[in-house]
């Protein structure tokens, strides 16, 4: 919603928003917007008069145990009968109409793919625009209208490809101005619980892989594969359907229809593959090195994204040769591995993980990040907040030992759960300790931390800004 604001000011139109708690660096991006934040969501905003109201999906009908509506504004609005949209179908209407969309779905990963392809698309001269749900450090924002109309670049391609084994067909330059779009299979509002990517009508969609998430509102893993097939159903004959092959999830969602062409990625029979180390490999299409990725980036989970933004890229005419020099320059998004500071030899880290698995591609990137540097007896130290719907739910409490393995110690902030993460980490020993609050857990790990540490906080939450406090506490 930050990122859609920050569209509609550069639309030129007067925005302000209401949110609770809302932390870095989101906050900070709309105040550097001059758009208004207002606390809370009370029926009193009514007097600011808007053409329309624009709801994010953190809105309801709940009640508050004394019966007040939780949302006095959205009563307001409703009783009033003032004029409210969702965001994905104000952006789909105001934004994305006449656009060559290219949209990342996924459970992991869609945040930094979305930077990569567009960044990869701005480096080949498109001039995307974009809405990340995250800050891509390559543009300092999350989000941007970009041009107006199609750009043609010395760097796109006219035909496909002459080179050997760079058999990509059905590449051209984009008829239309493009725009890249993280693809949320979350529902769009209290009233529209369609996934928002529905509303996003692509030519280009990515399905970066599928797992059971957001246990708040969908009952199992299929009622998920349902809503990437609605959006693979309103990808046109014309369009592409980039696919991550290594995920069984997303082969019977391709098998219950696709009616566009389809790239795959990753598995050793794909058409993207890569060969080598997450920070140095060869993309190969079919087979045969079409480009060579150096970067700073680690991790298996990261190559993936590369994969898939190059093979998405290639859809509007950008080669695997351009897109593999933009990933040299790519600088990540904030809050992904992003280091904080290091004193007294602790290096303190941001990471957005929330979800078992993402925690365990962490946590396990960085051990093979300093495996390969030569600094295997360094120790990691997670600290973690399952915070998200559904692991506060406790749908996923039992996958947490297998995700925090490749840690040396971890420590849990417990607060708000209904579940007892103590009996959940029990299999982890002595290596996993809990807190009910952010200052035990900083007590916690102080007491813990050696010179040579490194202390992954993982949260999509603000976590009580514990890294900056953890950065203040350390002994100088």
């Amino acid at each position: 919603m930050g990122g859609l604001a920050a569209l509609a000011r550069e639309a030129g139109h007067t925005v302000t928003g209401c949110d609770a708690g809302v932390y870095p660096p989101m906050s900070d991006q709309l105040r550097a917007l001059g758009i208004d934040l207002i606390e809370g969501f009370g029926a009193d905003q009514m007097a600011l008069q808007p053409d329309v109201f624009v709801v994010g999906n953190v809105v309801s009908r709940a009640r508050l145990p004394d019966g007040t509506p939780k949302f006095p504004l959205m009563e307001a609005i409703l009783d009033s009968g003032a004029r409210y949209t969702s965001g994905p179908q104000w952006l789909a209407e105001h934004v994305l109409h006449g656009r060559h969309v290219l949209a990342v779905a996924g459970t992991h990963g869609k945040t930094t793919t979305t930077s990569m392809l567009a960044w990869i698309l701005e480096h080949a001269g498109l001039q995307p625009g974009f809405l990340v749900g995250g800050v891509p450090l390559n543009f300092g924002v999350s989000a941007r209208l970009g041009s107006g109309a199609a750009v043609r670049s010395a760097q796109v391609k006219e035909e496909p490809a002459q080179r050997a084994g760079d058999t990509e067909r059905n590449v051209q330059p984009p008829r239309h101005p493009v725009f890249v779009i993280e693809a949320d299979e979350y529902d769009t509002a209290f009233f529209d619980k369609r996934s928002k990517f529905v509303h996003y009508r692509p030519r280009t969609a990515v399905l970066n892989n599928l797992e059971f998430d957001h246990a708040d509102i969908f009952d199992d893993l299929a009622a998920i594969e349902r809503q990437f097939h609605h959006l693979i159903r309103t990808v046109p004959p014309s369009g592409r359907v980039v696919v991550n092959g290594l995920e069984e999830s997303l082969t019977r969602v391709l098998h219950q229809g696709c009616w566009s062409d389809v790239r795959s990625f990753g598995s050793a029979v794909s058409d993207y593959t890569a060969d080598g180390e997450a920070s140095d490999f060869a993309v190969q299409l079919n087979g045969q090195t079409v480009a060579r990725v150096q970067w700073a980036l680690s991790g298996v989970h990261n190559q993936l994204n590369a994969l898939a933004a190059i093979a998405a890229a290639a859809h509007v005419g950008v080669s695997a040769e351009v897109a593999a020099e933009a990933l040299s320059l790519f600088q990540n998004v904030k809050r992904r591995m992003e280091v904080r500071g290091t004193v007294a030899g602790v290096t303190v880290y941001d990471d957005f993980a929330h979800h078992p698995t993402a925690i365990r591609t962490t946590v396990d990137g960085l051990r093979r990040q300093l495996d390969q540097q030569g600094k295997p007896r360094e120790r990691i130290l997670a600290v973690f907040e399952p915070r998200s719907n559904t692991m506060k739910l406790g749908a996923m409490k039992a996958q947490l030992p297998w995700s925090l393995a490749n840690a040396n110690l971890a420590f849990c902030h417990a607060a708000g759960l209904d579940w007892d993460a103590s009996a959940a980490l029990a299999p982890m020993g002595s290596t996993a300790r809990v807190a009910q609050n952010v200052d035990e857990l900083l007590t916690q790990v102080l007491a813990a931390t050696q010179p040579g540490d490194h202390v992954l906080c993982m949260s999509n939450g603000g976590f009580g800004n514990v890294h900056q406090r953890l950065l203040a506490a350390l002994p100088k």
